[in-house]
């Protein structure tokens, strides 16, 4: 069965270049102007949405996201509210792939049999869900390719040649590479130690790879975008939103064009590479 992730790589891999991935955080700050950011992401640039299930216990989120969480819950942001915010989105965009990423605990209150039904009903396209290992696929990560969601998994520096094929296993859509050990937002991606790392992962999977932590300018956009087959950024668009905000922690008038600027000068970065490298 062929996703909305699956179907745009194919078409980036035709037109030759890599794809621009952006995380945001859904209801960040509130559910309308999320619901705005999140429309204005294609627009702007973005080949693939990933959106972020606010938690009250992110562990492998830095400051940022963290923050970006904390002020989404306090925005009265659920996980239903959540995939209303995606179907508020497929109203005008039946292309653009989204993916939900997180943490286990809200889809397993939720209901793992609900949540799929919801989720796919709703027009998510993957589940990025970081503190499931492949020891626990039973839980989430089959029924969820059953009920037709790519589910994509995380390789860091510290996956091993031992370790890859389990990762891999039952992956599908993308494979995310971290770029650097720790949590988000925490240091600058090194271009050649990416490249390395890609290409090892490729020796055991057909998939795309692409690669996040660590991008926050143009630059580094384009230079791992010359490595993978995408470039991920978060941090740099959480921080521009959080920057956008007025005293009180509420949207400006500036909050939804700060990320789309900032989302379409990442973009020609990216998109930058694919010149490069031709």
């Amino acid at each position: 069965m062929t996703t909305r992730i699956d179907t745009r790589f194919a078409e980036l891999k035709k037109a030759g270049r890599s794809a621009f991935v952006t995380f945001v955080m859904a209801g960040d700050p509130d559910p309308a102007t999320s619901l705005e950011i999140i429309k204005a992401l294609p627009k702007a640039g973005a080949d693939v949405i990933e959106l972020g299930m606010p938690f009250t216990d992110p562990m492998a989120d830095g400051p940022s996201i963290q923050a970006a969480g904390l002020r989404a819950l306090k925005a009265g942001m659920t996980l239903k509210k959540t995939l209303e915010l995606v179907r508020g989105f497929r109203k005008d965009d039946d292309a653009t792939p989204i993916v939900l990423m997180g943490y286990y605990n809200p889809i397993y209150i939720y209901g793992v049999d609900k949540f799929l039904v919801d989720a796919k009903t709703a027009g998510v396209d993957g589940l990025i869900i970081v503190d499931l290992p492949p020891e626990e696929d039973d839980e989430l990560c089959l029924p969820a390719m059953k009920a037709g969601l790519n589910f994509i998994r995380l390789a860091t520096p510290t996956t091993d040649d031992k370790r890859l094929p389990a990762v891999l296993a039952n992956t599908s859509g993308f494979v995310y590479y971290v770029a650097i050990t720790g949590i988000t937002g925490a240091a600058a991606a090194d271009a050649t130690a990416v490249s390395e790392a890609v290409t090892r992962i490729k020796r055991h999977t057909k998939l795309p790879v692409c690669v996040g932590f660590g991008i926050r300018t143009p630059e580094n956009a384009r230079a791992i975008a010359s490595h993978a087959n995408g470039a991920v950024v978060g941090t740099a668009l959480v921080d521009a939103l959080k920057n956008s905000l007025d005293a009180e922690g509420r949207a400006t008038g500036k909050t939804v064009s700060a990320v789309a600027e900032l989302t379409a000068s990442l973009a020609q970065g990216v998109r930058g590479a694919q010149q490069a490298a031709e």
